[in-house]
C-alpha cells in the first residue's frame, strides 16, 4: 500500500513553512513526527530534574560512589559474640567467646523486569505504562551482599559471603533504574507514555506519587536562636541557642545545638534514637582534641582580653568543668563511654574510651571527619552564641529563605532504605541472640548457622518503601532528623496539565507549622525574592506553608569539587587556620560547608568574594562550578554575624542573574543574595552598587503565575486565585487518554489555544494540553441573570461546542474480593461469564457478552450491570451492577492478570464515560480570578449583537470589576479581539508595558487599522426589542476556563430517604441519600425572622416525627401498661398508667384479672393488677396521645436508665 502524502513530515518541511504567530504547523508536525533524538519539550525536563538527578545520585553519583554505598559504609560493621567463655594461655577465662562481625558489602538495584516465573515474555523489561494500567507497582530488585568474619578463640578468622534479596523496591520513573531513561519522544510514545512525558514520580498500586520538596534548616551553618522554649529545658537554661545541622555524606542528618546557661556555662544538645541528651560543651571540647584550658581560652577569646562580657563567661565555663574531676582528654572520653555504652549498641570487647570516640564521631557536627576541625567549629559556634548574648549580633530568623534548604525526594529515600539496612543488620544480632539464650545456637564456626539466621530475619525492604510511597508515612526509630512522621507523599493527579505540572515544583515548609497559631512562617519575606514565587501559594489553611519555586529556580543536586579553594585563597591573602594569634575583632571567620578554613579582615574578606565570584563567573579551572555560593556577611552593629561563608553543598536554591562586572551567567543562592544589589531592569543599575542584573521580571513567579495573561495589570489575590483556578480547570490532562487509569479524569472536548499569551505558553508547550476556549465576552448588565458574578451563555455556542466536557471513571472490579470468593483455597472459585441459569431472553445479553464482561460503548444506567460472573459452589450467575447516578458509556475495558501472567481472570477495570454538557450551576473562570457560575442559557435570537453581526458567546456583569480591579482582563479582551482580527498570537508577558508605553495605545491602533473602536466600545442592539442600547458596550475575546466544579457533581435533594436507626432522624451526606442539616444557627435565623412555627416543620415533621402516649395526671411518658378488658364487642386491651395506677390494689373481686403461678414452696400465689380500688372508685391515671419527635422519646428512656425521670406538662 502507498503510504499517504503527508505535508508535515519533516521530510516535506520546506513545503510546508510556518508563518503563523502561533506555530500552528510546527506544532501539529511535532505531534504527527515526535522527535527521535530528544524530549518533546526540554523546558520541561529542566523542571523536574532535581527529582530524578537526586534519585540517580542514590545509585550512581556522576561516577563517585552512589549514596546508598556510602550509607552501607556508614552503618559499618556489627559484632556479636557466643558468649561462651574460654581460657587463653596464661589461664584467665575469657568472657566473650567467638566473635562473628558482619557487615552489607555492597548494594545493587536491578532495572524492573518481568519475574523469573514467568517463561513466556518475550519483552523482559517493564515499563511504567504497565503498572499504571495494571494497577500495580513499578518496583526492581534490591539485592546486597553480605560479608562475615568468623573470629575463633584462637584468633583465627574466616571470611564468607552472601548475596540476600531485599525485596522490590519501587523506583523512580525516567531515573538512571526506569526502562524510559534517556528514550526520545518517538520511543516514549512506543513505550504507551506522553511524547512529554518528563518523569519524577513513584507508580504504587497504579497511582503516581510524588515525594514533595521539603524546607529544612541549612546544612553546615550554625545559627544563633532565641527561643523562650529554651529556658523551660533545665535549671539555669537560658533562651539563647546556636543550632546546626549537619549532614553526613550519605545526606542523612544530625542537628546539634549549644545552650547558653545562665551560669555561664554551656551544654551541647544532640538526638539519638529520638531521645535528647545534652552534654556540658567542655567534656566535648576536652574529648575531641585533648585540650589544654589555655588552648580552649585562647580560642575563645582570640584576643579580645578587655573584653570582659566574654572573659568572664569563659572563665565560667573553665570553672564549671573542674567539678567534673576530669583533666586529660583520655579521662573525658572514658567519661563519655561509659555513660553511653548502654544506649550506642557497641561491640562487647570495646573499652569505654573506644565507646567514645565513637559517640564523638557519630553525633557531634557528623560533616567534619577530622576531630581538630570539630574542635575549632564547637569553638566557633560558641564565640557566635556569646556575641549574641552579649546584643553585639542579632539572633538568626529561622523562617528566613537565607536559612533554607531543600530536602530532595532521591535523598529522602535513600536515608529510609539506610535505615532500613541497619535495622535488618540489627535484626540479625537480635537472632543471633535469643538463639543464644535459648540454647539452640550452633557452632559458630558452622558457616550454615549464620545462613539460617539470615534467612530467619525479615529483609523485605521494598515492601517498607512501598508502604511509605502509598501512605506517606514515616515509620523510623531514629526520626531521621526530621520534624514530621507523616505527609511526605502527595498523588500527582492529573486533573489537567497546570495541575500536574505544579506537583513537581511545589515545596512544603512542613506538617509541624501548619499547626503553629503564628502567622510568622506564613509570611511572605524579601528573601524570597526569585526562589519562591510571590503569588502561587493556596488560599486557606496551606497559605504560605505551601510555595512553589519560581520558573528559574534550580536546586543543586551534585556536590561541587572544592578542593582547590582553600589554597587559593590563601595565596590571595586569607590568614591560615593554625595561625599561632588571631585577632578576633579585627578578623572575621571563612568556613566552607561548615570547615572553618582561615580568617581574613572584612575588607579583605569582600576581595576574596569577589575574586571567587570572577572566576566562577569566567568558568576557572579552580572553581569548577556556578553553583558554589559565596556568602559575605559584613560587619555590622547588631546585625547577622559576620564572616564569609562558601558553600558547595546540594539541595541549595539557585537562580540565574547576570553578573554586570564581565556581562556573563552567574547563579544566586538563597545566603548570598540577601547581601547583594540586584537590579531588575537596566533602568535600574546604578553604577558602584548594583552588582547583578536579572535575566526578567518575570523569573520571580512560578511556571502557573507566568501564564496569567498580564498579571501585573491585576490585583494580586486575584492572580492567587488564578493560580488555584487553573488547577481546577477541566482541561486535556493528557495526550495518551486510552493508556490512564486514573480514578476520575475530567476532559474538555473543545479545547483551544489561547489568542492571547505569555511567551512561556509556547516555551514550556502549553498548546499540546489545551486548557480552555476563546470566548466573545461582552460587559453588559443584561436582564439580571448575571447578578452576582452569574454569567448568561449563549445557547448557540454551547450547541456548537463551546465548554463541553467529559468526565471518565473509573470501576475497578476484583473477584477475589466480592462476596462467596474462597480466599483459603489457591484455585478461584468464581469466574467471569454468563452460566446456563441465563437464558438467551435475559435483559443481561444487552450489556454483556458471553464472557460475562461488557461491550465497549453500551449505554448504561444506574443499577444495570457492568460484569457477570459464576460461582462455582452455586452454579449460579451473579452480576456486579453500576452504581452511579448518571447515564455513562463503557469506553474501555481491561482484563487484569497476575504478576507472573499464569492465573485465571480475576480483576477487570472499566472505564466510564460520562458525557458533561455546561448546564446552569457549572462554574466558568477567565484567567483573572473572575469566576462565575452559568445562570442561563439564553437563544441566540435574544442576545444582544454588535453592528457586524456578532453576538457574545458569555455576558458578565460589569460590577464584577470596581472592587476587584482586575484590569488586565479589560486588557485581554482589547488584545484579543485585536489578534483575532488581525489572526495574530499577541504576548501576554507581564511587565512589558509602562506608563509611557500603555496596552490601550498599542492595542487600541491594531484595532483602529482593522476598523473598530479604539477603546474597545461597539454600540449593541437588544436581542429582544431590536433598539440600540444607549452606551457603547465593551465587546472583546477572552480566554474562559471550564471549571471541574459542575452542578451535576453537587446538589442535594431529598423528599424522604433513610434515616438513622436510634434516632430515626435523616441520615446526613449526599451519598447516601441524605438530608442537610438543619443546624443551631439556622434554628436562630427562623427565630429572628419571627417564623418560629416554622421549626415544628422542619425539626419534627420533616424529621422524625412519632406519637407517644402521655399520662396527664404525672406527666410520664414511659409509664404505658396495658390491660385487658370486657367490652360489648368482646375482649379488647386498654392502655393504663403504670404509675399512677400503681397503688391499685391487687385483691379479687367479681373480673379477676390475676394470673396464677406456682410459686417456689409449692403454693399458688396471685400476681397482676386489678383497675378498680378497694372502695371501688375508677383509676386516678389518664392516658392521652401527643405528637413528639422520636428523639425526646428516646431521651426519655436514656434518662430512666440512669433513675432520672422527665415529667412532660399537658395542657
Amino acid at each position: 500500500m502507498v503510504a499517504a502524502f503527508d505535508p508535515l513530515s519533516p521530510s516535506q518541511a520546506s513545503s510546508s513553512k510556518d508563518k503563523s504567530t502561533f506555530g500552528t504547523l510546527t506544532r501539529e508536525r511535532q505531534f504527527r513526527h515526535p522527535p527521535n533524538s530528544q524530549s518533546d519539550v526540554p523546558a520541561l525536563d529542566e523542571l523536574v530534574e532535581p527529582h530524578i538527578k537526586s534519585f540517580n545520585s542514590l545509585i550512581d553519583d556522576e561516577g563517585e560512589k552512589g549514596l546508598l554505598q556510602l550509607g552501607i559504609e556508614d552503618i559499618g560493621e556489627k559484632v556479636v559474640f557466643d558468649q561462651k567463655p574460654f581460657e587463653d594461655q596464661n589461664g584467665k577465662l575469657n568472657g566473650f567467646g567467638t566473635k562473628i562481625s558482619y557487615r552489607i558489602d555492597r548494594v545493587a538495584l536491578s532495572k524492573p523486569l518481568v519475574p523469573e516465573k514467568d517463561k513466556l515474555a518475550i519483552e523482559r523489561r517493564i515499563f511504567p505504562t504497565e503498572a499504571r494500567e495494571r494497577l500495580t507497582t513499578y518496583r526492581s530488585r534490591l539485592t546486597v551482599n553480605i560479608r562475615w568474619t568468623v573470629t575463633g578463640p584462637n584468633g583465627v578468622s574466616r571470611e564468607h559471603e552472601e548475596i540476600k534479596e531485599c525485596g522490590l523496591l519501587p523506583v523512580m520513573t525516567r531515573s538512571i533504574r526506569c526502562n524510559l531513561q534517556g528514550l526520545s519522544a518517538e520511543e516514549l510514545i512506543a513505550h504507551g507514555e506522553e511524547s512529554t512525558s518528563f518523569g519524577g514520580y513513584f507508580i504504587v498500586n497504579g497511582n503516581e506519587k510524588i515525594i514533595r520538596y521539603l524546607i529544612l534548616p541549612r546544612r553546615h551553618h550554625p545559627l544563633n536562636l532565641y527561643r523562650p522554649s529554651f529556658a523551660k529545658r533545665g535549671v539555669s537554661y537560658t533562651p539563647y541557642g546556636c543550632q546546626i545541622r549537619c549532614v553526613r555524606p550519605d545526606q542523612s542528618a544530625c542537628t546539634n545545638t549549644i545552650h547558653y546557661l545562665s551560669n555561664g556555662g554551656s551544654t551541647l544538645r544532640f538526638a539519638w534514637r529520638k531521645v535528647e541528651y545534652m552534654i556540658p560543651l567542655m567534656l566535648i571540647l576536652k574529648a575531641l582534641v585533648n585540650a589544654s584550658d589555655k588552648e580552649i581560652f585562647e580560642g575563645l577569646i582570640q584576643g579580645e582580653y578587655d573584653n570582659t562580657f566574654l572573659t568572664d563567661r569563659v572563665e565560667l565555663l573553665l570553672r564549671g568543668q573542674k567539678t567534673w574531676n576530669l583533666q586529660t582528654g583520655e579521662q573525658c572520653l572514658d567519661y563519655l563511654g561509659e555513660k553511653f555504652r548502654v544506649v550506642l549498641g557497641c561491640p562487647d570487647d570495646w573499652n569505654n574510651i573506644q565507646v567514645g570516640s565513637y559517640l564523638l564521631s557519630k553525633v557531634v557536627l557528623v560533616h567534619l571527619p577530622n576531630p581538630r576541625d570539630k574542635f575549632r567549629m564547637l569553638i566557633f559556634m560558641l564565640r557566635k552564641l556569646y556575641s549574641l548574648v552579649s546584643g553585639a549580633s542579632c539572633a538568626d530568623n529561622p523562617d528566613s529563605p537565607q536559612h533554607h534548604e531543600v530536602l530532595l525526594p532521591g535523598f529522602l529515600y535513600g536515608m529510609i532504605i539506610k535505615e532500613r539496612f541497619d535495622d535488618c543488620l540489627n535484626a540479625v544480632k537480635l537472632q543471633i541472640q535469643q538463639d543464644s539464650r535459648q540454647g539452640k545456637a550452633q557452632s559458630f564456626s558452622n558457616p550454615k548457622y549464620f545462613t539460617g539466621v539470615l534467612a530467619k530475619t525479615n529483609w523485605d525492604i521494598g515492601a517498607k518503601l512501598s508502604y511509605f510511597l502509598a501512605t506517606g508515612n514515616l515509620v523510623s526509630p531514629t526520626g531521621l532528623d526530621l520534624q514530621q512522621t507523616s505527609g511526605y507523599t502527595i498523588v500527582a493527579e492529573k486533573l489537567n496539565f497546570y495541575r500536574y505540572l505544579s506537583h513537581f515544583r511545589c515545596i512544603h515548609r512542613g506538617a509541624f507549622f501548619a499547626e503553629l497559631k503564628t502567622t510568622d512562617v506564613r509570611k511572605l519575606r524579601p528573601e524570597s525574592w526569585g526562589f519562591l514565587c510571590p503569588v502561587h501559594t493556596p488560599d486557606g489553611s496551606p497559605c504560605g506553608l505551601l510555595n512553589h519555586l519560581s520558573h528559574t529556580c534550580k536546586i543543586v543536586t551534585k556536590q561541587i569539587d572544592t578542593s582547590h579553594i582553600t589554597t587559593l585563597l590563601s595565596a590571595h591573602g586569607m590568614t591560615q587556620i593554625f595561625a599561632s594569634s588571631i585577632d578576633g575583632r579585627r578578623m572575621v571567620c571563612i568556613q566552607l560547608d561548615g570547615r572553618v578554613i582561615g580568617y581574613a579582615s572584612p575588607s579583605k574578606s569582600l576581595e576574596l568574594a569577589k575574586l571567587l565570584r570572577k572566576l566562577k563567573t569566567e568558568n576557572s579551572t579552580k572553581i569548577p562550578s556556578l553553583d558554589i555560593e559565596i556568602g559575605y556577611v559584613p560587619v555590622t552593629k547588631g546585625g547577622q554575624y559576620p564572616g564569609l561563608y562558601l558553600f558547595s553543598s546540594r539541595s541549595r536554591m539557585m537562580r540565574p542573574v547576570i553578573y554586570l562586572e564581565n556581562g556573563k551567567l552567574d547563579h544566586l543562592g538563597t545566603f548570598e543574595q540577601v547581601y547583594m544589589d540586584v537590579a531588575i531592569t537596566k533602568q535600574e543599575i546604578e553604577n558602584g552598587v548594583t552588582t547583578h542584573l536579572e535575566l526578567d521580571p518575570t523569573s520571580m513567579l512560578s511556571v502557573i503565575a507566568n501564564l496569567t495573561p498580564f498579571s501585573d495589570f491585576n490585583q494580586s489575590p486575584r492572580n492567587m486565585y488564578q493560580c488555584q483556578m487553573g488547577k481546577q480547570s477541566m482541561g486535556t490532562p493528557s495526550t495518551a487518554l486510552n493508556k490512564r487509569t486514573d480514578n476520575k479524569m475530567y476532559r474538555l472536548q473543545s479545547g483551544q489555544t489561547p489568542v492571547v499569551r505569555p511567551a512561556l505558553h509556547n516555551k514550556y508547550g502549553f498548546d499540546n494540553f489545551p486548557n480552555g476556549m476563546n470566548a466573545i465576552v461582552a460587559v453588559i448588565s443584561y436582564t439580571g441573570y448575571d447578578m452576582e458574578d452569574a454569567m448568561i451563555l449563549n445557547k448557540s455556542a454551547h450547541e456548537r461546542g463551546f465548554g463541553y466536557g467529559t468526565v471518565y471513571k473509573s470501576d475497578i472490579f476484583d473477584l477475589k474480593d466480592s462476596i462467596g470468593a474462597n480466599r483459603k483455597s489457591t484455585k478461584p472459585t468464581l469466574h467471569f461469564g454468563l452460566g446456563r441459569d441465563i437464558k438467551e431472553d435475559h435483559s443481561s445479553h444487552e450489556f454483556l457478552s458471553i464472557d460475562g464482561l461488557p461491550k465497549i460503548g453500551t449505554r448504561v444506567k444506574s443499577g444495570d450491570p457492568l460484569a457477570g460472573y459464576i460461582d462455582d459452589q452455586t452454579g449460579k450467575t451473579k452480576f456486579h451492577k453500576y452504581k452511579g447516578d448518571e447515564t455513562a458509556f463503557i469506553d474501555e475495558v481491561r482484563l487484569l492478570g497476575s504478576d507472573s501472567g499464569d492465573s485465571e481472570l480475576q480483576k477487570i477495570h472499566i472505564k466510564l464515560r460520562i458525557p458533561r454538557s455546561p448546564v446552569i450551576g457549572d462554574k466558568f473562570s477567565s484567567r483573572h480570578g473572575q469566576k462565575g457560575v452559568c445562570s442561563q442559557k439564553f437563544p441566540t435570537i435574544d442576545m444582544p449583537f454588535s453592528e457586524s453581526g456578532m453576538q457574545p458567546d458569555v455576558i458578565i456583569n460589569p460590577h464584577a470589576f470596581p472592587s476587584r480591579m482586575t484590569i488586565g482582563m479589560f486588557v485581554e479582551s482589547l488584545a484579543g479581539k485585536a489578534g483575532a482580527l488581525h489572526g495574530i498570537c499577541q504576548d501576554a508577558t507581564p511587565f512589558k508595558f509602562s506608563d509611557s508605553d500603555r496596552p490601550v495605545d498599542y492595542f487600541g491602533e491594531q484595532l483602529k487599522a482593522a476598523g473598530y473602536n479604539y477603546y474597545g466600545n461597539e454600540p449593541m442592539y437588544s436581542g429582544i426589542t431590536g433598539e440600540e442600547f444607549h452606551a457603547d458596550i465593551y465587546l472583546g475575546l477572552v480566554y474562559y476556563q471550564r471549571l471541574r466544579h459542575m452542578v451535576n457533581d453537587k446538589f442535594q435533594v431529598r423528599t424522604t430517604g433513610p434515616v438513622d436507626p436510634l434516632t430515626r432522624q435523616p441520615v446526613k451526606g449526599r451519598k447516601r441519600a441524605g438530608g442537610i442539616r438543619f443546624g443551631e444557627m439556622e434554628r436562630d435565623a427562623l427565630i429572628a425572622h419571627g417564623t418560629s412555627f416554622l421549626l415544628q416543620d422542619r425539626l419534627m415533621n420533616c424529621s422524625d416525627y412519632s406519637t407517644a402516649w402521655i399520662c396527664r395526671s404525672c406527666g410520664s411518658l414511659t409509664s404505658l401498661g396495658f390491660e385487658q378488658q370486657q367490652t360489648n364487642s368482646g375482649e379488647g386491651m386498654k392502655e393504663y398508667c403504670r404509675i399512677c395506677d400503681s397503688h391499685l390494689s391487687s385483691s379479687t373481686s367479681e373480673k379477676d384479672n390475676t394470673i396464677d403461678i406456682k410459686q417456689e414452696n409449692g403454693n399458688t400465689g396471685k400476681v397482676g393488677v386489678n383497675m378498680t380500688t378497694k372502695d371501688g372508685s375508677l383509676r386516678k391515671g389518664k392516658m392521652d396521645v401527643i405528637a413528639v419527635p422520636y428523639v425526646f422519646k428516646y431521651l426519655c428512656a436514656e434518662m430512666a436508665c440512669m433513675g432520672i425521670r422527665l415529667n412532660v406538662t399537658v395542657t
